[in-house]
């Protein structure tokens, strides 16, 4: 067990060792034998005993302290794992599609909040128009696998993102509506 040194870790240092964690359950989950079970009863428990103690901090913050601690993005990922998220999904899903928007649109098409409906989450895809399909504009896999990475990022309680994809329409100049060619 390292020693308490009160030290803080930095978010790759803290993304390494969520990495590390998971390879060394993956690893106890594929081991047979009585020491497995008990070593992953171990770990159930003290992520238990950890969700109960974050619960009661929250219990004790205000809601500006709740809301803090929540926007922070190690502890948000800890209170949505202990069901204990002061903020809905609905509103976590919805503050990460605005803030992907501005990207969205530098790439020519736009992201917009729709809803949820059950467990998925609805967010509107415009596409760049002009006819040039999914390789120009901001609508293509590519940004529908970002918004989905980020809604799912943002609330894992969530089961699927559907895009509700719309395609803009194309600029005609009004001269060319007007102006009838020569017979």
């Amino acid at each position: 067990m390292a020693e308490a040194t009160g030290a803080r870790l930095a978010d790759p240092d803290v993304e390494a060792r969520l990495g590390r964690l998971d390879e060394l359950l993956e690893g106890l989950e594929s081991a047979p034998g009585p020491t497995t079970r008990s070593a992953t009863e171990a770990v159930a428990l003290l992520t238990e005993v950890y969700g109960e103690a974050l619960a009661r901090v929250m219990d004790h913050a205000d809601d500006r302290v709740a809301e803090r601690l929540a926007e922070d993005e190690l502890l948000g990922h800890l209170l949505v794992l202990h069901g204990i998220h002061p903020e809905p999904a609905e509103r976590r899903a919805a503050r990460a599609v605005e803030r992907l928007r501005p990207a969205v649109r530098e790439r020519g098409g736009d992201v917009e909040w729709a809803g949820v409906e059950g467990q998925v989450a609805r967010v509107r895809l415009t596409t760049g128009g002009g006819g040039c399909g999914s390789g120009c504009g901001g609508g293509g896999s590519e940004v529908t696998d970002a918004v989905r990475a980020a809604v799912l990022a943002a609330a894992p309680e969530l089961s699927a993102v559907e895009p509700l994809t719309e395609t803009a329409p194309a600029f005609v100049p009004l001269t060319t509506l007007t102006h009838r060619g020569a017979p």
